[in-house]
């Protein structure tokens, strides 16, 4: 690319390895509980991960890698748990009544969301859904977001696009438009739902190339995928889920070249049969 799309909270450097020893968490997720009911869907889930680091979360269908996502995103509220963000506390469960609504969508905001339906908004164009919640916050500057809007676009190669509606484009355009929506907010951590799974293969392979650019360019990512070669493509780190817990954990050699754990095994096996 001849430009990067970061332009945001997240730092391109890598580091030296002496720093890295020592280096604060982006994320800490800590004894996350949820439960629907009387279903337990996350049962005490715990993990980091580095600033600059993709992490995939893979697993059966059911068992809880979208309410984990939606919990760390807070469009869930978790039962119990503390969140840390940079090292520093960024939600605790037990503290959460006290947070006003104001609150809760700030801090919401260290996380851009990017869904499996889209969910763009049909009355606006390519270039006014990228630009709407930034307009929305306070000393807004149109011509700023307007710019960074044309430029986000250019870079998910759409622009030739910005001017179309979400139902002039296809569903590959409309997710790279949800992408740049998503980066438009500059978030620390960006995070994808099964962002491929209303695609078909031609445009899902659009929607990759898109992550892999992010991914080659640090963005820190956590992806709910069942795209088994794109997640040991690009992740530094897989987290595989079964029943609300994380069975297992490692990097993408340890988990799909020599996974510990039975029921792993059984779910790498069956994917590789379809």
């Amino acid at each position: 690319m001849e430009e990067t799309i970061i332009n945001g909270n997240n730092d391109l450097s890598t580091g030296d390895s002496g720093a890295e020893k020592r280096e604060t968490p982006a994320l800490e997720v800590i004894n996350v509980a949820k439960s629907f009911g009387d279903t337990a869907v996350l049962k005490d889930i715990c993990f980091t991960m580095k600033k600059g680091q993709t992490t995939s979360i893979i697993g059966s269908s059911g068992s809880g890698k979208t309410t984990l996502l939606r919990c760390i995103n807070f469009l869930e509220t978790p039962d119990r748990g503390v969140m840390k963000l940079n090292g520093e506390t960024l939600i605790d469960i037990s503290e959460m009544k006290q947070l006003t609504e104001s609150e809760i969508r700030s801090r919401r905001l260290h996380f851009g969301m990017v869904f499996q339906q889209f969910n763009l908004f049909p009355q606006y164009t390519a270039r006014e859904n990228v630009m709407l919640a930034p307009l929305m916050e306070k000393d807004a500057n149109r011509d700023e977001i307007g710019s960074n809007a044309d430029r986000l676009l250019s870079l998910m190669g759409l622009r030739e696009k910005k001017d179309l509606y979400p139902h002039e484009l296809s569903g590959g355009q409309q997710q790279r438009v949800a992408i740049a929506r998503a980066l438009a907010m500059k978030p620390d951590i960006l995070c994808f739902d099964e962002p491929t799974s209303a695609l078909d293969p031609e445009l899902t392979n659009e929607v990759l190339s898109v992550m892999r650019d992010l991914a080659r360019e640090h963005m820190t990512m956590i992806i709910v995928t069942h795209q088994m070669d794109f997640a040991r493509d690009v992740s530094d780190q897989v987290l595989f889920m079964d029943s609300g817990l994380i069975l297992e954990r490692g990097t993408p050699d340890q988990v799909f070249g020599d996974p510990k754990e039975e029921r792993t095994k059984a779910f790498l096996g069956s994917i590789s049969q379809k």
